[in-house]
C-alpha cells in the first residue's frame, strides 16, 4: 500500500494593502512656542514634522548619548525645553506637545 502525499493547502491571495490614513489631529499645523521655535523654526508645523525637526537637530549636533542611544543630551538651545540635562527619546513627544499651541 502506497500512501499518497497530501498537497499543501493553496495560499490565500493577500488583499492589496491600502495606505493608512494619518490622523487629522497629528497633521494639523500648530504654532511652536518661542523656545521650541529656536530649534524647529517659527512657522506652524504638524506635530509629526516638529518631532522630525527635533531629531534632525539632535542628529546634526550629535546630542544622542554615546552609551545609551535612547538618551538625548541637552545643549544650550534644548535646555529651556528639556528643563534638565538629559531626557529619553520617549519624552520628546511630550515635550513637543507642551510647547505647541
Amino acid at each position: 500500500m502506497a500512501t499518497k502525499k497530501k498537497k499543501a493547502p493553496a495560499k490565500k491571495a493577500k488583499k492589496a494593502k491600502s495606505k493608512r490614513k494619518p490622523n487629522a489631529a497629528f497633521m494639523k499645523p500648530m504654532k511652536p512656542s518661542a523656545t521650541l521655535a529656536e530649534v524647529v523654526g517659527s512657522k506652524p508645523l504638524p506635530r509629526t514634522e516638529v518631532i522630525k525637526s527635533l531629531w534632525k537637530y539632535i542628529k546634526k549636533h550629535n546630542l544622542q548619548d554615546k552609551k545609551n542611544r535612547r538618551a538625548i543630551n541637552a545643549d544650550a538651545k534644548l535646555m529651556p525645553l528639556f528643563k534638565k540635562a538629559q531626557v529619553t527619546m520617549f519624552d520628546l513627544a511630550k515635550i513637543a506637545n507642551k510647547n505647541l499651541s
